[in-house]
């Protein structure tokens, strides 16, 4: 009888344990980015390396404080897709990272698969912002546009402890 009582609690236990790390996994610690709120500014980079806001509407975002990789957006914008082109970076190694079910806006498979077709244009949104990340924006020619951060190779050189390429600003402090 006493090991019914055991194994019971251990089961018990297991699910508690199990229920939290699922919570803290999907939802926890990600916040909604108000529309009003700086980190809604979409950005893009020119070809004279000019970070530059441009307009954005129906924002919708979310971000964490314990990774600088949480960051994701779904807006629109009215600009023409060839005058982007013309006027920002593309960039050539988006690879846009799964966002939370619940963040059902963001579908990176679709993305990334439209972007590798061609039926979406990935800029460079801000470059090492914070060191070894990259903003990346993804826009259609109907104004749908995403955006994400992602580690460019700065980064996956310095955060796996090799110094920084030589085409890389350096490192800060304590990386």
């Amino acid at each position: 009888m006493n090991g019914k009582f055991v194994a019971g609690g251990i089961v018990l236990t297991a699910i508690v344990f199990g229920a939290g790390l699922y919570y803290s996994q999907i939802y926890a610690y990600y916040q909604p980015i108000d529309a009003n709120a700086p980190a809604a500014t979409v950005r893009l980079t020119t070809f004279d390396g000019v970070a530059e806001d441009i307009l954005a509407e129906d924002f919708n975002g979310i971000d964490a404080d314990t990774s600088p990789i949480k960051f994701r957006a779904c807006f629109t914008t009215p600009l023409s897709l060839p005058m982007m082109t013309e006027t920002f970076k593309p960039y050539a190694e988006a690879a846009p990272l799964v966002a939370q079910k619940w963040f059902d806006c963001f579908d990176a498979g679709r993305i990334g698969a439209d972007i590798e077709a061609g039926t979406a244009v990935a800029f460079l949104g801000e470059e090492n912002a914070p060191y070894g990340i990259d903003r990346v924006v993804a826009v259609y020619p109907d104004g749908r546009g995403y955006a994400w951060n992602q580690i460019n190779h700065c980064g996956a050189a310095v955060f796996d402890g090799d110094p920084a390429p030589a085409d890389c600003p350096p490192a800060p402090e304590g990386n």
